[in-house]
């Protein structure tokens, strides 16, 4: 019973991020995080748009609240919208703007979209981007393009943790364009990465002869007038 309960919650929990993420086209939505409150489901978007997904006076929010209550049987949710600040880094939202810039301009500029995408990621501080654009590009025939630059980790728990990977696809008159987008993101830990710690120095200050000398004379001559003074005093006594 609990491994069903379990299993029903995720199916649903993924149901409404894939639905939220088909009506949020055009808004760049990265991902959608579902919590779960005393007050009732927390919807947290992600996007780089959030004016796109509120909607003038909120209307926007406020059908997406009636859908998923009615569609989910959600008590009551409440949907924040996060803004996304490097969405240059974001596989997700630069599989989006690869697609919308395909159904915009069509396949006859795949090559400097490709190569524009690819440059402004790596100018964002990325460690290595991979794009796949599969279809009928430019010719009647399927084909496979890719654009590649930077370092990329293909295999390994690295591959499968720190590279960040997005899927979409444009419908085009000759066709269904897949994109697929590979990031690195800047600052992943790799594990053939080692880095040696320097030792700390121990810096000895070297003293100079004749300011040895004198001090030593000083202090010789302290010496002597304290004995002086105390073989006065003996006398005196």
């Amino acid at each position: 019973m609990i491994e069903r309960k379990f299993m029903a919650s995720n199916m649903r929990e993924y149901m409404v991020e894939e639905f939220i993420s088909g009506s949020l086209k055009g808004a760049e939505h990265s991902h959608t995080k579902l919590q779960r409150t005393p007050l009732g489901e927390k919807i947290v978007i992600y996007s780089s748009k959030p004016g796109l997904i509120v909607g003038r006076k909120g209307q926007n929010i406020k059908q997406l609240t009636r859908i998923l209550k009615k569609k989910f049987n959600l008590e009551n949710p409440q949907i924040e919208i996060s803004e996304v600040q490097n969405f240059y880094l974001d596989a997700n939202i630069v599989a989006e703007r690869i697609v919308n810039y395909l159904e915009k301009f069509g396949t006859s500029k795949f090559k400097g979209i490709g190569h524009k995408t690819m440059s402004e990621v790596m100018n964002a501080g990325a460690m290595g981007i991979e794009i796949l654009i599969s279809g009928k590009i430019p010719s009647s025939r399927a084909k496979n393009w890719r654009f590649y630059q930077g370092y990329l980790k293909k295999c390994g728990d690295i591959a499968l943790t720190g590279v960040k990977t997005a899927y979409a696809t444009a419908k085009l008159k000759t066709g269904i364009i897949g994109v697929k987008v590979k990031i690195m993101p800047p600052g992943t830990k790799l594990p053939d990465n080692v880095e040696l710690k320097a030792e700390k120095e121990e810096k000895i200050e070297e003293v100079k002869e004749g300011q040895k000398s004198a001090e030593a004379e000083e202090t010789g001559k302290q010496e002597k007038e304290s004995k002086e003074k105390e073989e006065s005093e003996n006398r005196e006594k």
